[in-house]
């Protein structure tokens, strides 16, 4: 049973995550997130501590962000749209139990860095920003990493506030050229 309570947008979310580990979790019901539903995951935060596991699309990024905001130092888990995605759809209810797992085997917590590790220039240098397939690379190196994917902007701050090291971030580079 995972010690933290797993925060996911709905129901069938619940049920994906399920069929890959014994844990708890919250719905947040999409974006309404009422005050009952908050103080719940408030308490649970409190209590036991909370993953973050929304969909890899933009209404979970801004559930993501709004939690996140909320709940500073909540676990932040990424399952890659290569892994949730199915012809008409995106969303973890669509995830396997494997890239679940490997997703919350990754998960990152905020850190407090006054000294940024990467620059615009990291990005740039290694094809992320400003090159035709930047947006790719970014995916895929975000799903190594166990950040998923961003904007250029997006991206810099996640590795910069999850603790990512200059090793972590040359290994996964080479992974992805071999």
């Amino acid at each position: 049973m995972l010690k933290e309570v797993i925060i996911v947008e709905g129901k069938m979310d619940t049920v994906a995550v399920k069929r890959a580990l014994e844990c708890d979790t919250i719905e947040t019901g999409g974006f309404a997130l009422n005050s009952h539903t908050l103080k719940k995951i408030e308490a649970a935060y409190k209590k036991r501590g909370i993953i973050i596991l929304t969909d890899p699309d933009g209404s979970g990024e801004r559930i993501r962000k709004f939690l996140t905001d909320r709940f500073p130092d909540a676990g932040q888990a990424f399952v890659p749209k290569k892994d949730a995605r199915v012809p008409d759809d995106v969303g973890i209810e669509q995830a396997k139990p494997e890239a679940i797992l490997l997703a919350l085997s990754k998960v990152h917590h905020h850190e407090y860095n006054p000294e940024p590790v990467f620059s615009a220039a990291d990005l740039r240098d290694n094809g992320l920003s400003g090159s035709a397939d930047a947006s790719r690379k970014r995916d895929l190196l975000g799903a190594e990493l166990g950040i998923g994917y961003g904007t250029a902007k997006a991206f810099l701050r996640r590795l910069n506030t999850y603790g990512i090291t200059r090793e972590e971030f040359a290994a996964a580079l080479k992974k992805l050229q071999e």
